[in-house]
């Protein structure tokens, strides 16, 4: 089963981090992404953009409306994502666990996802 792993933390925190820190944290990562990739594990991981780059489409209103920055206006916002191939949710919890040691801080959370493909209703 799919699941994802979002990746929340303080956009403050980050920001305060140099630019050998946020390598540190980007080359402990990268043992643990190798890792579930050797292990057919690994899909795709994304480092989102900082959410002043955001533009948000509010759909409930005709016209829509656009505007600068992210959906929820809290804290701590979502940094990234992780998709993985797990047989079970523990073993995606125990996978969370192990990015959580490589980069501490924030929260993970994990959750079980579809895909959909274009031209097709069927989830895989």
């Amino acid at each position: 089963m799919l699941y994802t792993i979002l990746c929340y933390n303080s956009e403050e925190a980050i920001g305060t981090w140099t630019k050998e820190h946020d390598d540190a944290v980007m080359a402990k990562l990268a043992i643990v992404q190798e890792k579930l990739a050797r292990n057919g594990k690994l899909g795709p991981v994304a480092r989102l953009r900082p959410t002043k780059s955001a533009s948000t489409l509010w759909k409930d209103r005709e016209p829509h409306v656009v505007t600068d920055g992210p959906y929820a206006e809290t804290k701590e916002q979502i940094l990234g994502f992780y998709v993985i191939d797990c047989e079970t949710h523990g073993e995606a919890i125990d996978i969370a666990r192990e990015l959580g040691r490589a980069n501490p801080g924030g929260a993970f959370e994990v959750r079980p996802i579809s895909l959909f493909f274009p031209g097709s209703m069927s989830e895989s």
